[in-house]
């Protein structure tokens, strides 16, 4: 049987789509820099005790980096695709944003050493996580997904 969408959305899905899709790539090059990093440009970029802070981080905190990058590169391809899993992954995007949430403001001293950036980052990070997962659900609902 061959699923065929009826429903034909706007101009504004494919630039919420897009935007999505050029927002979680943006995070996912961060994530490649930020693990592949040499000390020399640690050194470079970073205090003494941002440079501790960093390489104290879980590897579970780490993952959870991953896991939301690619997930929600993931899900933001098959919402330009028009495919159902977009909703998923853009859930277990947002889930493990919310896992590395937890450590960076409960567990960790990320504010007090990196300051206010850190929570204007991650705030910025969780809203969007939670404003296109918010879209893949409606668009689902509205049938432009299979």
């Amino acid at each position: 049987m061959v699923d065929t969408l009826d429903a034909k959305p706007g101009t504004s899905y494919w630039i919420v789509g897009g935007a999505a899709l050029l927002w979680n790539l943006f995070g996912l090059m961060v994530y490649v820099m930020q693990v592949s990093a040499t000390p020399e440009a640690l050194a470079s970029a970073y205090s003494p005790e941002q440079i501790a802070l960093i390489d104290a981080t879980p590897v579970w905190v780490t993952s959870m980096t991953a896991i939301a990058t690619n997930a929600g590169v993931a899900a933001s391809v098959l919402l330009l695709l028009r495919l159902g899993w977009a909703v998923p992954l853009f859930a277990i995007s947002l889930a493990a944003i919310v896992a590395q949430d937890v450590y960076i403001f409960g567990m960790s001293t990320s504010v007090e050493v990196f300051g206010n950036q850190v929570v204007v980052i991650q705030g910025m990070v969780l809203v969007l996580a939670v404003l296109f997962l918010w879209y893949a659900r409606r668009a689902k609902g509205k049938g432009w997904l299979r």
